[in-house]
């Protein structure tokens, strides 16, 4: 994750959904596609930038036929849900090119309160990383918070608890997945089928959920919204 050292002069918004952002938050009773292979319909592009209401360029989304949302990464920023939500599993499966650069990054982003915040291109949220080496620790963003102790070292860049276990991360070039169950303020993240992360007591306990741009391309597939098991 990267942060901008200096405040932006506005924010700028790109809808990329018609209607309101709903602010209700209703536990998850079926299954809900988040991609419908098309476009990106009730999904909202979020970024900072010096000269709001500036066109971005070049597109930063496309479709294969096969329904995979390729992501260039650019410019820095997220996608957010434009309603948001509690008590559900997601799973996402994602790739990186298999020529990959070393620090290639992303995350997703769940429980989006409130942002950007003044000094940062993210809100009050919640990150799963899924940067090349690192998925399954988890970042507390801006305010948000969990009981469970931070593993970094006191005063670091990121604040974060690290993975529980060893790397579960597939070459690139290869599909991952990653479920992650949020239920009564507790969060479980799983990367192919281990179990990497686990927090209670979040603050927000629910909200948007979003995908994190930060330079690198990647692709997703298969992201959808599931009854917690």
């Amino acid at each position: 994750m990267r942060k901008h050292s200096a405040r932006a002069a506005g924010y700028f918004c790109l809808i990329l959904a018609l209607g309101s952002t709903s602010v209700s938050a209703q536990p998850r009773a079926k299954p809900l596609d988040l991609l419908n292979g098309r476009d990106l319909a009730g999904w909202e592009f979020i970024t900072l930038t010096a000269a709001a209401g500036t066109p971005v360029a070049p597109p930063i989304w496309s479709y294969r036929d096969t329904g995979i949302l390729s992501l260039t990464g650019k410019p820095v920023s997220y996608l957010a849900t434009t309603t948001s939500h509690s008590d559900y599993r997601l799973h996402v499966e994602w790739r990186w090119p298999a020529d990959a650069a070393p620090n290639s990054n992303s995350g997703i982003l769940l429980h989006i309160a409130s942002g950007p915040t003044n000094d940062s291109p993210w809100p009050v949220c919640f990150q799963v990383q899924l940067k090349l080496g690192r998925a399954g620790d988890l970042l507390p963003m801006a305010t948000a918070k969990f009981a469970e102790p931070l593993t970094a070292a006191p005063g670091a860049k990121n604040p974060q608890r690290d993975r529980l276990a060893a790397n579960s991360e597939r070459a690139p070039g290869e599909w991952n997945s990653c479920d992650i169950v949020c239920r009564g303020g507790a969060m479980d993240v799983t990367v192919n089928g281990v179990l990497q992360n686990r927090i209670t007591k979040c603050v927000p306990s629910a909200g948007r959920i979003g995908l994190q741009l930060e330079g690198t391309p990647f692709e997703l597939r298969n992201l959808r919204l599931l009854p917690p098991k």
